[in-house]
Parts: C-alpha cells; sequence; structure tokens
C-alpha cells in the first residue's frame, strides 16, 4: 500500500540524499521512494526547491520499482483478454493511462493523458474541425504530431501523454492519438494493424483511405493500396482492408515496448510489460 508522499523537510532531505555512494543509504531512500506510488511530480511541482538534471535522473531511476508496483496493481484486464476488449474503448483508454503513469519519469509536471487528449480534442473544434480529414490535416500536415524519426524505438512513444506533450511519436502512437481525439469529437478514425508501420482509415464521400500519420497525415486511395497490381503481398492487402479492435491494438503495442523497454536495457520494466502481454490472451 501506499504511503502519503514526503513532506516539503522530508522530501529535501532525501534528495540531498540521492547521490549518497553509502549503500544502506541508497537502499533505505530507495525504499521511502519506492512507497510514493512512483510520481512525486506534484509535490516537486509545490515546492521552493530546483532540481538538477543529475538529480532529476536519480530520483526519476529510484521512483521506477514504485511505478511498477502502481502498473502491477493497476492492470486490469476483462475476463476474456484482448478479445473483451474488441469494442470496449473505455477500458482501452485506461489501460494507455496506467502504461503512460508506468513510463513518465515521476519527477516532470505534465497533463494526465486524458486530459491531454481533451484539451487536443478541444483545440481542434476551437480550429474549426468538423470532419476526419480536417482532424487529419490539424494534427499532421500542421506539424503539430509528428514522426519521432530520431529516436523511433523510444520507449516513450507509447506514452501518449507525452507523444502529446512533446508531439513526437511512432506510427502506432500517432495513430492512436488520432483515433481517441476523434472519438472525442464524435468522429469515426479506424485503425489498420498494417505489419511494421501501424496506420488509420478515415471514409470521404464513401471511399476509404488510408492515413499515414507517421508521414504527416499522407492520405492513400485504398482500392490502389490493394489491387492486384499494387506492390503489396496478399497478407498486406488483407491487413489493408482489415479494422484494428482496441485488444488487436493493445498487443501490439504492449510487444512494442517490451522490445523498446529491452534495447535499453531496461531488463525489468521489459520483463513486466511482457507479464501483462500474457494477461491479454494469444
Amino acid at each position: 500500500m501506499n504511503v502519503a508522499p514526503p513532506d516539503a523537510g522530508e522530501l529535501d532531505a532525501l534528495i540531498r540524499l540521492l547521490d549518497d555512494e553509502t549503500p544502506a543509504v541508497r537502499t533505505r531512500v530507495a525504499e521511502r521512494f519506492a512507497l510514493c506510488g512512483g510520481d512525486l511530480s506534484e509535490w516537486l511541482a509545490s515546492g521552493t526547491r530546483s532540481l538538477t538534471d543529475g538529480e532529476r535522473d536519480l530520483l526519476g531511476e529510484m521512483l521506477r520499482p514504485g511505478r511498477r508496483m502502481m502498473l502491477e496493481r493497476e492492470w486490469v484486464i476483462p475476463s476474456g483478454g484482448a478479445a473483451a476488449l474488441r469494442e470496449d474503448w473505455e477500458s482501452f483508454e485506461a489501460l494507455l493511462r496506467v502504461l503512460s503513469d508506468f513510463l513518465h519519469d515521476g519527477v516532470t509536471l505534465r497533463q494526465p493523458l486524458s486530459d491531454a487528449l481533451d484539451l487536443l480534442a478541444e483545440d481542434a473544434l476551437g480550429a474549426g474541425v468538423v470532419d476526419e480529414n480536417g482532424l487529419r490535416s490539424f494534427l499532421f500536415e500542421s506539424g503539430r504530431l509528428a514522426g519521432n524519426r530520431k529516436d523511433y524505438y523510444d520507449p516513450r512513444n507509447s506514452d501518449l501523454a507525452w507523444a502529446v506533450a512533446e508531439g513526437l511519436s511512432n506510427p502506432l502512437g500517432l495513430c492512436l492519438v488520432y483515433i481517441l481525439v476523434a472519438r472525442r469529437m464524435n468522429l469515426e478514425v479506424e485503425g489498420v494493424n498494417f505489419p511494421g508501420h501501424f496506420l488509420c482509415r478515415i471514409h470521404q464521400e464513401g471511399f476509404p483511405i488510408i492515413v499515414d500519420c507517421f508521414d504527416k497525415g499522407r492520405l492513400h486511395l485504398q482500392a490502389t493500396l490493394v489491387e492486384a497490381g499494387s506492390d503489396l503481398d496478399k497478407a498486406q492487402r488483407a491487413s489493408i482492408r482489415s479494422t484494428a479492435d482496441p485488444g488487436t491494438i493493445l498487443v501490439r503495442l504492449l510487444n512494442n515496448l517490451a522490445s523498446a523497454l529491452k534495447e535499453r536495457g531496461q531488463g525489468e520494466d521489459a520483463e513486466l510489460v511482457s507479464r501483462l502481454r500474457g494477461t491479454l490472451g494469444e
């Protein structure tokens, strides 16, 4: 069970001990931070002491075990695994929020995922967006959100709150922001589980259009992509025609995230995400 976060005096004392090399001291400090749920951003923001970059990094690492405990505690999958999420967008987004909190550094103050998506939808409405194509242009052609080409495998690409704040993500992260903002605006944007490069689909004048969010929202006529003479093989054409449900999307996101964490040397985090992936079944 989490205990109350440290008060201003205790927090200042703990921060001063962050770089103490005495094993016993480091253990006690880590144990105290582990009881805080992995996130001290609000308390840090309300304090008078500013952290150095080094202190931020050390504190973020100290808070990581607490975030792992919170993720395991709050990870609730409906009976039936991924299949049970087929139409359950509410539970799906709740799981994305839990993952976002886990991937957060616990130090930087930022908006929770749902609030960030709400505000993005409000901004789009304020800009006069009324349809799916307009939202595509607002998010991607404008450059408000862009592909993270510099660090394509950064685990934070799976943290949608970070993606909204930084304006960067991988194809799946960008598509999820598009889909979830569209749902808030009563617009229909579908996910397309294309191998190696997640895409979206919208409809214009009755025609299905594929949107490549990673490529500035570039549009492709679906009929052209799936015709026999296209460069796509049979399996790829089938994926273009299909719509990815929340359970399928979550499986893909967790697979991507586990690989990214392992590549970054965060083995314990990667193992946890892999275990959570197992709760979804095949």
